[in-house]
């Protein structure tokens, strides 16, 4: 594979981050060998702590050999991508320390640069205002920001208003790492290349559809940070939002950015709201107690280093959630997303209707409704789940259900990380699967009634224990609809 022509500077602040080091290294190492990224762009990694070229190159190797899958690091090419990183020391609240990045830049003045916020969103704003101050920003010149952009719609303008004095909407890209996966992706192309999908996507055909997301893991040390979000800020705003907007969305015009992005803002705004008298039939809110998850022995969420008793933060939710429009009139969506879960997995299961009559023996009994079943992690898949015939001489026509596997087979060849398919659509100045402003304040807007209603309403967390699929309210939630989860 031929090299790209694009040559760029990215430039990685919170260079030295949990993020970048397990992430965004490993992803533009695969980038870089695989011919994607042109080997003259430098990758400049740039953090507080005074740093040797040495020692820089001496860290990204070892976490390059710690992060990578097993096989895929290798002595010549980590030769030929060292080449291309370099280290810069700036503290991102002091001026005079960005001397160091403007020198290493302007040997380079002409390149398109990728600034790659890896940081606190606190440093947005600064950040972006010394780039601008030391002449730094081209107009050619992009900015990546890493969620959380905010904890409500208030502070996610307070911080997009700080960076938009220095970048236009159009140079910005808010990045969901979602949104890289490839069968995230092979969502539009499932719905909208194939007349098989294309009629039956609606509410004449579709009973529900689930998003899930579920989590083995705790807080992983993160304590302090999540506490101040929960699953609610953390996960459901932005990536079970993002899920739902694509599987619910209309056909775009074409795959440029503006025109997927603006389908999206529809379904934003087509949310119904779930106001306070609604709060307790349509939502549940949970926090993980101590318990059992695989083998070993774990504490609750109030016990994690750095707890306290007090805390109020939910680290499970599910909701009912209905869209206002034609399509989806009277189809609910079920999210749920939790910590501590039985399971790792993530995945988006459209439940179709049944058959509207049955002549099969025993009224139809064994039949079972159409599911489509798009499975995002551990495994990429997507499944669907048709009826058919037992062979055999057995009196009667007996049925099972069979899956049919839409999948990609699995090939040789390595599969690409999310952040190298987001990272590249960066590189190509693509922004179709970045968020836009409105969307992001769209889906806050929602998201911001909600928590009002939880506060004002004093809702009861639901205890669960670690490592079960969450509290019994959540069961409660969608069998009130004569449904159930699928697990």
């Amino acid at each position: 594979m031929s090299e790209t022509n694009n040559i760029c500077d990215i430039i990685i602040f919170g260079g030295h981050g949990d993020l970048a080091l397990r992430k965004l290294m490993p992803a533009l190492y695969h980038l870089s060998n695989d011919g994607h990224l042109n080997r003259q762009s430098r990758i400049i990694s740039v953090s507080r702590k005074a740093v040797t070229q040495e020692d820089h190159l001496e860290l990204i190797k070892s976490k390059l050999n710690e992060f990578l899958k097993e096989g895929l690091f290798d002595e010549a090419l980590f030769d030929l991508f060292a080449a291309q990183l370099s280290y810069v020391k700036v503290d991102a609240t002091d001026h005079d320390d960005y001397a160091g990045l403007a020198e290493t830049l302007a040997l380079f003045p002409d390149r398109e640069r990728v600034n790659y916020l890896s940081t606190s969103p606190s440093l947005y704003g600064v950040t972006c205002k010394e780039l601008d101050s030391w002449k730094l920003i081209e107009p050619t010149s992009r900015v990546v920001l890493e969620k959380p952009i905010g904890r409500d719609l208030a502070s996610s303008q307070v911080i997009n208003d700080e960076v938009a004095r220095y970048f236009e909407e159009s140079a910005i890209y808010r990045i969901d790492h979602y949104l890289g996966k490839d069968t995230v992706q092979n969502i539009l192309a499932l719905r909208f290349s194939n007349a098989l999908f294309m009629p039956l996507w609606n509410s004449r055909n579709i009973d529900h559809i689930q998003i899930t997301v579920s989590e083995t893991v705790g807080l992983e040390g993160r304590w302090g940070y999540y506490d101040d979000f929960g699953a609610m800020r953390d996960m459901i705003q932005n990536h079970l939002l993002q899920l739902l907007c694509l599987v619910a969305m209309e056909p775009p015009y074409n795959l440029n950015g503006d025109s997927v992005r603006d389908e999206k803002l529809k379904v934003l705004r087509s949310l119904r709201p779930i106001g306070p008298e609604e709060i307790a039939q349509k939502t549940v809110r949970g926090q993980y107690t101590k318990g059992i998850s695989g083998t070993e022995a774990v504490p609750g969420y109030l016990e994690e280093d750095g707890g306290n008793e007090t805390s109020s933060t939910e680290t499970f939710a599910a909701l009912r959630v209905d869209i206002d429009n034609w399509r989806w009139n009277r189809v609910p969506f079920y999210l749920r997303t939790g910590k501590r879960m039985r399971e790792r997995y993530s995945e988006i299961m459209i439940q179709f209707k049944e058959v509207p009559h049955s002549i099969f023996p025993k009224g139809g009994n064994c039949l079972e409704s159409n599911k489509l079943i798009i499975r995002l992690q551990p495994d990429e898949g997507i499944t669907l789940s048709i009826m058919n015939k037992i062979p055999g001489l057995s009196e009667g026509m007996r049925l099972r259900g069979v899956d049919l596997d839409l999948s990609i087979p699995e090939k040789s060849v390595r599969t690409a990380e999310a952040y190298e398919h987001l990272l590249l659509d960066v590189i190509r100045a693509s922004p179709t699967l970045f968020m836009r402003r409105d969307e992001v304040e769209a889906a806050w807007i929602w998201a911001d009634e909600i928590l009002n209603a939880w506060q004002t309403q004093q809702t009861k967390m639901k205890p669960y224990p670690a490592g079960s699929e969450g509290p019994t309210a959540s069961i409660a939630l969608i069998e009130r609809d004569n449904r159930s989860w699928h697990d």
